[in-house]
């Protein structure tokens, strides 16, 4: 049984609506609450984003009967909660346990400790999104974001794209440290394997990983020499050679045993047949780093780039070098934003195999999916391509693309127009939101997967919608009580 949240009022419980907020908190948690507050208190919007909420339920469950599960309420409150204020989730299981304002948001009593949620339980829910419903939720608060900002019906939409690097939680790849991370799991998943099947072999497991971590230490503290001296190179490169020999002839007699263990398994054995696809998956990765390894240090080859994996836990992160001063690169993967005149992020994508001039169509016309009166984006040169130029310029209102290279005469004329200067100098508010994203989570990602990876970011998107709206409602109430106690005092 699942609901969206408990319509019963209990005894003690303060009505969302009545909930009373301190309007000069700069804090994240008060303005996100308070955005929330606003939307129950909009019926129209509140039954958007519950009639999104409602399609997580799947058919088969039944509605009525059995075991409470968490309000789909609670969970969305929870999930941006944790990415607006950048938290793992052992904090926002302690806040959700003992935050007095967000358990009456949660529709609890104000000093009430039951539910007492479980951090596992936290997990598993926030979980269920997927980010298909996420970017619909976002959809129906950006609309109700830009009315209260302001926006007319039949007012027009202009903004501004661009993409930045969303990193992985992954540590420094190099082939030795990936090689050693594939010895590692393999031996443990054995272990766990043999202690669960009773099978014999692998009880000085641990004392394997020791010795495989002593040759990774070894290789590792390796330096070739600088010396101008050739016989002192030569033999440092020897040295070299040799300790990384030992390594991966190693790393071979692991992966040969590990191979021999898994023909010994019964093939009637679900659980042994998932654990060993696990296994052949760490098989596979040493496997290519042992023959990366001995074509880079054995035969001198340079690995080609196409070849490289930079983790064998996070497979989807990429090598990403944006040119950026002091960062020569990052890990992860790029991605995309559109942002509107009144800061919301409408639109968003994460870009896998993509670059910036593959996306700029395909966001646009996905945001005019989403916002039909969207009229007119800016870009920067890492957009533009000639076919670029020609499709946006059929499908919005005004494009501003810079071109690269030498323009010519007309390009030149349309560059240097007053209205595409002012353009290009108001472009400069998507970084203000991109640096927003990435002070509340957007700047790594600690979900695993890339399923997690892309519900992390629209989680992150939704959550900073959601913060503008509480802040920009936060402010007009706050100058509206400004004034009304100005004319009380005159009217003293």
């Amino acid at each position: 049984m699942r609901k969206i949240f408990e319509p019963q009022m209990k005894i003690g419980q303060v009505h969302i609506e009545d909930i009373d907020f301190d309007l000069r908190s700069r804090d994240e948690i008060t303005q996100l609450l308070i955005g929330f507050q606003a939307l129950s208190m909009d019926i129209k919007t509140r039954n958007q984003v519950f009639e999104i909420l409602d399609k997580m339920i799947p058919d088969h469950i039944d509605r009525k009967n059995g075991r409470p599960g968490m309000p789909l309420w609670t969970i969305l409150i929870l999930g941006t909660l944790r990415l607006v204020c950048n938290w793992d989730y052992d904090k926002l299981h302690e806040i959700a346990n003992n935050h007095i304002r967000l358990r009456m948001m949660l529709l609890h009593t104000p000093y009430d400790k039951n539910p007492f949620y479980g951090l596992q339980t936290i997990k598993d829910n926030i979980s269920l999104f997927t980010p298909e419903i996420l970017d619909k939720i976002n959809t129906v608060f950006a609309k109700f974001g830009q009315l209260i900002a302001g926006k007319k019906e039949d007012g027009k939409l202009y903004g501004s794209c661009d993409s930045f690097p969303g990193e992985t939680n992954v540590h420094f790849p190099t082939d030795i440290n990936l090689l050693f991370d594939a010895l590692r799991k393999t031996i443990t998943i054995i272990m766990a394997l043999c202690g669960f099947t009773g099978l014999k072999g692998w009880r000085e497991g641990k004392s394997i990983i020791k010795k495989a971590k002593k040759l990774f230490m070894q290789v590792q503290r390796l330096k070739r020499s600088t010396s101008k001296d050739e016989k002192k190179k030569s033999q440092r490169a020897e040295l070299v050679k040799k300790a990384h020999l030992e390594y991966i002839e190693f790393a071979q007699s692991i992966v040969n045993r590990a191979e021999k263990f898994l023909a010994s398994l019964p093939d009637d054995d679900l659980i042994a047949s998932c654990k060993a696809q696990e296994i052949r998956k760490f098989i596979g990765h040493a496997e290519r780093q042992n023959d990366q390894i001995r074509r880079r240090v054995i035969e001198g080859e340079s690995i080609p780039h196409h070849e490289k994996v930079f983790s064998i836990f996070q497979e989807h992160t990429k090598w990403i070098k944006k040119g950026k001063a002091g960062v020569p690169q990052q890990l992860g993967l790029n991605i995309c934003i559109v942002r509107d005149q009144y800061g919301f992020i409408l639109h968003h994508i994460v870009m896998e195999t993509e670059t910036d001039d593959k996306v700029a169509v395909p966001i646009i016309l996905g945001t005019l999916e989403r916002f039909p009166d969207f009229a007119g984006c800016s870009f920067d040169k890492g957009f533009h391509s000639p076919a670029n130029q020609i499709k946006l310029a059929k499908i919005l209102d005004r494009v501003v693309l810079p071109r690269k290279g030498r323009l010519s005469k007309e390009a030149r004329e349309i560059e240097s127009s007053p209205e595409f200067k002012e353009a290009r100098r108001k472009h400069s508010a998507v970084e203000s939101s991109i640096s927003a994203l990435k002070n509340h989570g957007l700047d790594r990602c600690p979900d695993h997967g890339i399923d997690g990876f892309k519900r992390y970011i629209a989680l992150g998107v939704l959550a900073r919608n959601i913060q503008i709206i509480g802040r920009m409602i936060q402010e007009k109430e706050r100058k509206r009580r400004q004034r009304s106690n100005a004319r009380l005092q005159l009217a003293a």
